[in-house]
């Protein structure tokens, strides 16, 4: 099928716009492949150190005859996700020796919980461990003595930092392997019901404390559809999982078998192999475009729209809002995973999940299928599933029909016709709203403003009964530069509250929102932001603020000429639980248009 016209015009954009950086970021990589792996140009010493516990294998590291593959891992067990990844090295380093390679654990990475941290002070971290995950990779891999990278991530920054030192290292073949979903818990709707219950005071501590456990109750990824699943379809679409590895069970026969698969792959595309993949020629225009596509055929999470600018400009890429919003325009909404439905990755995963989705959009002509990824030439690689037979892994045709309609439907009849994703412009300036789980009815809304400097600002009031009429509830002063742009999870049961009865709600705020944002309209990553001197810092309560997602505009109808911003005291932001290090990332951390980045 032919691309897209649309589809192709927001691409020649992008490749327009990124002509320069790209040349450059080409050059760097055409310098370091040049160079070549340095082992065997290392002094004796440096070899000696590097080669120290290698055993019998030093002898083949010193002579350069093998491949040697270095796995940066996000390990750690206060991440379900991420516990199954303790047992990860040895498996990997087995698989690579079995095909003919030797491999080193490089490095590890942080990876904060968000679930964790969540309304605590540790979330005004969570953005920041991006940057500091890519930093860290990046020493992992600066001893200069690997012929590829295994990525060990998966949750909410650690994909994305990840990326970021893949690309930068991006002379080095990389693979990217998950580690699947945590089997189903109660639904998640449920696990909603109570939370709201608990914010009116209608349900106790303790039944909340077992939904949250009912809901959270494994090894695995969380089973909602928020930034973590999001970044899982995000490596397949973007051809850097092999095909169908992202939403397998932990600690199953074919999750193992997905593990040894990919460690052995990751031998065969060195510059040693026969099929020399790097980063660098994975990672172009196309790659990105196509992970957009599948944000929004999926009605995936908001932060990925902060995230994959910073991913590109890694890469010598560069995005803009706008692409988002045009490619959200033109791609159908396939998919209804919680928050934006009752299902849960699991259930859709079941229904046909990427295999299928990937398959409709390229008959469609909505994806680039010529592509370079870890799996071979072709997107099309990515229709294919993985199977265990008697003979071993093998990929089969994937489904060609879904398996329930009422949670994946195919390109030419899909939920809504277009993504679940639009940019909003205005005096108030640039900003982005998920709108694939908002009703149409709720899409446009015109209130009076009640300005707020913290989400707990908002609780107490919701608590103190002030809320009695439709509203528009600012938060300000939550973005990178002010407090590091916490995600503002916790205010999702409070307006899901108002809303129910019977207000129109909706909110606008310079921080961000989960990727478990769901019904209440949520105008968010306002730029500029309020410690940058944005229009949010002059707004005052009764202001008149108007939302349309319909026609992608966010205004404020108040002559705010002459007005300064209001006396606000952000020293407590400045220091506690790790804020004081940070303090240079909140000087240099670029907005939130561009990917609110501090490395790039």
């Amino acid at each position: 099928m032919p691309l897209d016209s649309h589809i192709a015009s927001v691409t020649d954009r992008i490749r327009e716009r990124s002509r320069t950086a790209r040349t450059r970021y080409r050059d760097k990589i055409a310098r370091a492949q040049e160079a070549g792996t340095r082992r065997a140009h290392l002094t004796c010493g440096n070899q000696a150190h590097a080669y120290a516990a290698m055993g019998p294998q030093k002898d083949a590291l010193v002579e350069g005859r093998v491949p040697n593959v270095g796995i940066v891992t996000a390990y750690n067990d206060m991440l379900s996700a991420h516990q199954p990844y303790e047992t990860y090295p040895p498996m990997l380093r087995a698989a690579i020796n079995r095909a003919g390679g030797t491999a080193q654990v490089a490095g590890g990475v942080p990876a904060m919980c968000d679930g964790v941290t969540q309304g605590q002070i540790g979330m005004e971290l969570s953005l920041f461990s991006r940057d500091v995950i890519a930093l860290a990779a990046g020493v992992s891999l600066s001893h200069n003595t690997f012929d590829a990278a295994i990525y060990l991530g998966i949750c909410d920054k650690i994909v994305p930092g990840l990326v970021m030192a893949a690309a930068s290292f991006g002379h080095l073949p990389g693979i990217f392997i998950p580690a699947g979903p945590m089997t189903s818990g109660i639904p998640n709707e449920e696990k909603s019901k109570v939370r709201q219950r608990f914010a009116t005071g209608d349900a106790t501590r303790s039944e909340l404390m077992a939904a949250e456990m009912a809901s959270y109750h494994g090894p695995g990824t969380c089973t909602f559809y928020g930034t973590a699943n999001s970044n899982q379809m995000l490596m397949e679409f973007m051809g850097l999982h092999l095909p169908g590895a992202s939403f397998v069970n932990p600690n199953t026969p074919l999750r193992e078998a997905l593990t040894t698969a990919a460690a052995e792959r990751s031998v065969a595309i060195t510059a040693l192999g026969n099929e020399y993949r790097p980063v660098a020629d994975i990672l172009d225009e196309r790659a990105f475009v196509n992970g957009i596509v599948g944000l929004m055929a999926t009605g995936g999470s908001t932060n990925l729209v902060l995230h994959l600018p910073a991913m590109a400009r890694a890469a010598g890429v560069l995005l803009d809002l706008q692409d988002f919003a045009d490619i959200s325009a033109r791609i159908p909404l396939m998919a209804k995973v919680y928050p934006n439905g009752l299902a849960d990755v699991n259930h859709f995963h079941a229904a046909g999940g990427l295999q299928f989705m990937i398959g409709e959009l390229l008959d469609a002509g909505l994806l680039h299928d010529d592509v370079v990824t870890v799996a071979g030439d072709g997107l099309h690689h990515y229709t294919k599933e993985p199977r265990l037979t008697e003979a071993g892994l093998v990929w089969a045709d994937g489904p060609k029909a879904t398996e329930n309609d009422r949670i994946l439907r195919p390109a030419q009849d899909p939920f809504q016709p277009q993504g679940g994703l639009v940019q909003l412009s205005g005096n108030l300036g640039r900003s982005v709203i998920k709108v694939s789980a908002v009703a149409p009815e709720r899409q446009v809304i015109e209130a009076p403003a009640r300005v707020f400097h913290s989400q707990e600002a908002v609780k107490d009031a919701f608590k103190a009964g002030e809320f009695t009429g439709d509203t528009i509830v600012v938060v300000r002063y939550q973005g990178p530069k002010a407090n590091g742009m916490p995600e503002l999870h916790a205010l999702t049961p409070v307006l899901a509250v108002l809303q129910d009865r019977g207000y129109k709600v909706a909110l606008v705020t310079d921080g961000r929102m989960s990727g478990a944002s769901g019904k209440v309209p949520a105008a968010i990553h306002v730029s500029p932001e309020a410690a940058d001197g944005g229009p949010i810092a002059l707004i005052r309560d009764g202001d008149m603020l108007r939302l349309d997602a319909r026609i992608g505009r966010l205004d404020v109808f108040a002559d705010m000429t002459g007005r300064t911003p209001d006396p606000v005291d952000l020293s407590d932001n400045e220091d506690g639980l790790g804020r004081d290090l940070f303090a240079v990332f909140r000087r240099n951390v670029g907005s939130a248009t561009e990917g609110a980045a501090v490395v790039l």
